[in-house]
């Protein structure tokens, strides 16, 4: 693989900020081991708190942006009241403070706490307020709420009105079945992808809100599997979907990442979503990723690679600067 990455819409940074972390209840920083433990948990992949390590990585393997989130074990979806304001002010400030200092090499995803819609109105505003329009989200609530809840109307408001990019990254999964054989990465973080985009589908809000440009991540979960069964339930009009939104039609403002590992995979996800709705993501720094994507997508037909490290992303990045 000889073509340069020109964006990767899928890394990972847990920002460190020992002064900051004071005020932290529950996280905790070793300067010994470089290493943070969040909620009892050590987080020990040491690069995610690297920014150097992931430039590195970047420059190696001709990545030219990135657009960093934080991971799932910093999103904490059980906190509530001033300690999840000052969890989440403290992530995102941390990671604002990252991607400044990057040299325009990486934007900051910052994060949307799904378990608290408010909190997450809060935070578009303010940061649209300062010309900042870039977001990431959980794909579940941490609860049985859905992201097709009422609750989230203002949420949805918000990010269209400020015409932002949103990347939509699957949480823990409460199915205790999954506990065994990595399940809870293997399966049920595509399903939940797939979870969080019927309800946004068949409640009609990517209809509805056209100034929001999501991106969802691991080609989209199992919806690309399931969305011929999706769309005979609607044509049938099956309990509940008498007045659902068509889940299939065309979502010009909807794309995926291509962390699908295998073509057959990602080339059902070219046909849910469209051939040029599939980016480069590469999970950095998390094996289940694309680190190395020259080996990786080897594998994928030429003009497909093409696609979805240089012409997608570019045609991505020129929707984003027109609006």
């Amino acid at each position: 693989m000889t073509e340069p990455i020109v964006l990767d819409v899928h890394a990972h940074l847990i920002p460190v900020d020992e002064a900051g972390l004071a005020n932290i209840a529950d996280v905790s920083w070793s300067d010994a081991s470089r290493v943070m433990t969040i909620d009892g948990h050590k987080v020990g992949i040491k690069t995610i708190y690297d920014p150097a390590a992931l430039l590195k990585w970047m420059d190696s393997n001709q990545v030219e942006h990135a657009y960093v989130s934080a991971p799932p074990p910093a999103y904490r979806q059980q906190l509530q009241g001033e300690a999840a304001s000052a969890w989440f002010r403290y992530l995102n400030d941390g990671l604002m403070r990252v991607c400044d200092a990057a040299n325009g090499k990486l934007t900051a995803l910052l994060h949307l706490p799904t378990e608290h819609p408010a909190l997450a109105v809060d935070i578009v505003r303010e940061a649209a307020a300062r010309g900042h329009r870039f977001f990431a989200m959980p794909a579940g609530t941490g609860d049985n709420r859905t992201l097709g809840d009422p609750a989230f109307t203002p949420l949805w408001e918000a990010l269209d009105n400020a015409r932002s990019f949103v990347f939509f990254h699957p949480g823990e999964c409460a199915d205790g079945r999954l506990k065994s054989f990595y399940l809870t990465n293997l399966l049920g973080n595509p399903y939940e992808s797939a979870v969080a985009l019927a309800h946004l589908m068949f409640e009609g809000i990517l209809d509805r809100y056209p100034g929001m440009t999501t991106c969802f991540a691991h080609g989209g979960g199992l919806l690309p599997m399931v969305a011929g069964r999706f769309q005979r339930g609607a044509d049938t009009a099956r309990p509940g979907l008498e007045n659902a939104a068509s889940p299939i039609a065309a979502h010009p403002n909807v794309y995926v990442d291509c962390i699908c590992h295998s073509e057959a995979a990602a080339i059902h996800a070219e046909a849910t979503f469209g051939a040029d709705k599939v980016v480069f993501g590469s999970d950095w720094p998390f094996p289940m990723g694309i680190i190395e994507p020259a080996e990786q997508l080897a594998i994928f037909a030429p003009e497909r690679r093409l696609a979805y490290v240089t012409t997608n992303p570019n045609l991505l990045k020129r929707k984003l600067s027109e609006e």
